[in-house]
């Protein structure tokens, strides 16, 4: 066989491997669990870093005051040193709506060694614990949440197994209205539960965990026993690694796909989310060379392969490549039907995976780039040179 026929041959046996042995993670099927209402309802501390977010919060925080919950339940928005009139606008919001009860408060620049979030979280965890809540539920301030948001998690953690849930997550439906977030917005969700199959972080036992840091329901003795969120105080990717720490210290995790639970930031252009993706991508990859050296010659057999040796072996008369690579792509687009279908897209943007993927792959060498230049993972007006990963022990 030729070279780029046994590059095509390569490109199908991974994606069969992708499609039965990576769990399943091209399925869309993984929801909250069927539950029945507790016996008592238990008291939720709602924690919202919020930076900046003027723009976002009367569509947002209107949502979390609304909450139909049948027992205790508090929000604690915490004011990022915002220059937008983030934390007044939030009080105002809390007077016009009502609701659930609203702290506001600002803890000022964070301290060396934490993330801005994370410090932010930490101080609204703080006030939290003074009303002695059974449940934090963690949600940032661009998610929007339908009436019955909490108490469907809240459902789910306690009656959703036998022993109930330390921590479960949503992920959000992010905004999908542009053509650039059609083309880039559920390929990131799909991307993600590749390497974070969904399944295999909600089986008992699995040593995979993540969650998606938009909505994060924790059982307060599950923080307390992973030593949230100190122990993650510099992690920029902190949703996978608050899962991590929980599972490590023998929490149960779950995570699935919301229904209820929406993303209103708007990701209109390219730059956007540009930036949204390459402000984190070299830390996935642990900031190392050599992973990013393997990264990209790995995602170009993976997703760019197929369509490549499918175009060159029709042009040269190859017949193996041709078919090797022409089944590779249909695989590929295959599995990510299911994904579009979930954010009610045209399933004809299936083919398109490839240039998705040429994306990111740029994203993420712009990521390591920018890195190298000591400008790290931005975020409005903050700079990490040297973000930390979910730690590994």
């Amino acid at each position: 066989m030729s070279a780029v026929a046994w590059i095509a041959v390569g490109s199908l046996i991974v994606w069969v491997w992708l499609l039965l042995g990576q769990g399943l993670f091209w399925r869309t099927d993984q929801r909250l669990p069927r539950r029945t209402d507790p016996a008592r309802w238990p008291s939720v501390a709602i924690v919202v870093p919020a930076r900046d977010e003027a723009d976002m919060l009367p569509v947002s925080l209107p949502s979390l005051l609304a909450q139909d919950y049948p027992g205790e339940a508090e929000i604690f928005l915490v004011d990022d040193c915002s220059k937008d009139g983030t934390g007044d606008l939030a009080r105002t919001l809390s007077v016009r709506y009502g609701g659930l009860p609203l702290t506001v408060s600002s803890p000022g620049e964070p301290e060396a060694g934490w993330t801005g979030k994370l410090w932010a979280v930490r101080h609204g965890i703080a006030l939290a614990r003074a009303r002695k809540p059974e449940f934090l539920l963690l949600t940032d301030a661009d998610i929007a949440h339908e009436p019955d948001s909490l108490r469907e998690l809240v459902a789910a953690a306690t009656t959703g197994t036998a022993d109930g849930f330390d921590l479960v997550s949503q992920m959000a439906r992010l905004r999908v209205v542009s053509g650039w977030e059609r083309l880039i917005v559920p390929a990131f969700v799909y991307f993600f539960g590749q390497l974070y199959p969904f399944r295999r972080v909600n089986r008992a036992g699995s040593g995979t965990a993540a969650a998606a840091g938009g909505c994060v329901l924790l059982r307060i003795e599950a923080a307390e026993r992973a030593r949230i969120p100190e122990s993650i105080r510099q992690a920029v990717i902190d949703d996978v690694s608050l899962a991590r720490a929980v599972q490590r210290s023998g929490g149960r995790i779950w995570l699935g796909l919301a229904e209820r639970v929406d993303s209103v930031r708007p990701y209109p252009r390219l730059g956007d989310l540009w930036r949204m993706v390459s402000r984190s991508a070299y830390t996935q990859l642990r900031h190392s060379p050599l992973l990013l050296a393997g990264t990209v010659p790995g995602l170009a057999l993976v997703y760019l392969a197929p369509p490549g040796t499918l175009v060159t072996g029709l042009l040269t008369g190859d017949a193996v490549a041709a078919w090797a690579g022409g089944a590779a792509w249909a695989v590929m687009a295959g599995t990510y039907m299911p994904m579009l279908a979930y954010y009610r897209q045209s399933l004809w943007l299936a083919p398109l995976l490839p240039v998705t993927a040429l994306l990111y792959l740029l994203m993420t060498v712009d990521s390591a780039v920018q890195h190298r230049r000591g400008r790290g993972a931005a975020w409005k007006g903050r700079t990490y040179a040297r973000p930390e990963t979910a730690p590994d022990r």
